[in-house]
């Protein structure tokens, strides 16, 4: 059964759990097989990935065709580039490193009150302007599916964590672990306790908010595990780079094992994203 935009927000806002993968090609059989995995959403990123916004308009139309949500993030967090993108077919908007209140504040205008921008917009979201209720209900129905993400990977974003999630509009937290362990200065340490109670945090003061909220890995399907266990329900599980790269290096290796030609690849390293 194919999900509608509105079921995933569904989903979310109802505590469950909701699967999804970081999708870097805009190779045309790769929704298929996507689908074949029983995903719910797709993770395209243009922070990382040299994606121009034509390739990701038909990117979040063809996910779209085939019943999966797209989530595009951002270069940056650019209220303009944000509409931009759910112009382009996104249903939601993650913007990256997020360390105030305000940054979370202009996504939700550009994600939840689209068109509207400028100094109008600005008054709304600070509670010295009232929309008439027509403009009210026209935006809000135009709005209703978006999705709203901050990613959340510094010590400030940590220190400011209540004050960003208190944001109204809000609807999902992105916990982005390789920025995170730099910030905390124990880089790719995922198993130290820092790191550990820094993600903890997250999570619990999310899930306090009712907001939904996951962590990116690349690696083994066990970390995944282990932070549902301790609330989190936006699995965003590797990407295919990651997960071709992985695999290839796997077989390679059982390959080479049986012929005898054993040896290293020029580089062992997985891909950051």
């Amino acid at each position: 059964m194919q999900m509608s935009n509105s079921s995933l927000k569904n989903k979310l806002e109802s505590g469950q759990n909701v699967y999804g993968t970081c999708i870097t090609t805009n190779a045309p059989n790769w929704p298929l097989i996507v689908k074949s995995a029983g995903l719910d959403f797709v993770f395209i990123d243009t922070e990382h990935i040299v994606l121009d916004r034509e390739s990701v308009s038909a990117m979040c139309r063809i996910y779209t065709m085939a019943g999966i949500s797209p989530i595009v993030r951002i270069r940056s967090a650019d209220p303009f580039m944000a509409c931009q993108m759910i112009d382009a077919g996104a249903v939601g908007v993650v913007a990256p490193y997020i360390e105030s209140a305000e940054q979370a504040r202009l996504l939700v205008g550009a994600t939840k009150y689209r068109p509207l921008k400028g100094e109008i917009l600005n008054q709304v979201l600070s509670g010295t302007y009232t929309l008439n209720p027509e403009l009210a209900t026209y935006l809000q129905n135009l709005n209703a599916n978006n999705l709203c993400i901050v990613n959340i990977e510094s010590v400030p974003a940590l220190e400011k964590l209540e004050d960003i999630l208190s944001v109204h509009g809000l609807d999902a937290v992105f916990i982005g672990p390789h920025d995170l362990s730099i910030s905390l200065g124990i880089p790719e340490k995922y198993d130290h306790p820092d790191f550990e109670a820094a993600v903890k945090k997250i999570i619990y003061t999310a899930r306090n908010k009712n907001l939904a909220v996951g962590i990116h890995f690349s690696l083994e399907p066990e970390r995944q595990i282990r932070w549902i266990k301790e609330g989190a329900n936006l699995i965003i599980h590797s990407s295919d780079m990651a997960l071709f790269g992985q695999r290839l290096k796997q077989d390679m290796g059982i390959i080479k094992n049986a012929t005898g030609d054993k040896g290293k690849s020029s580089s062992g390293e997985e891909p950051v994203i």
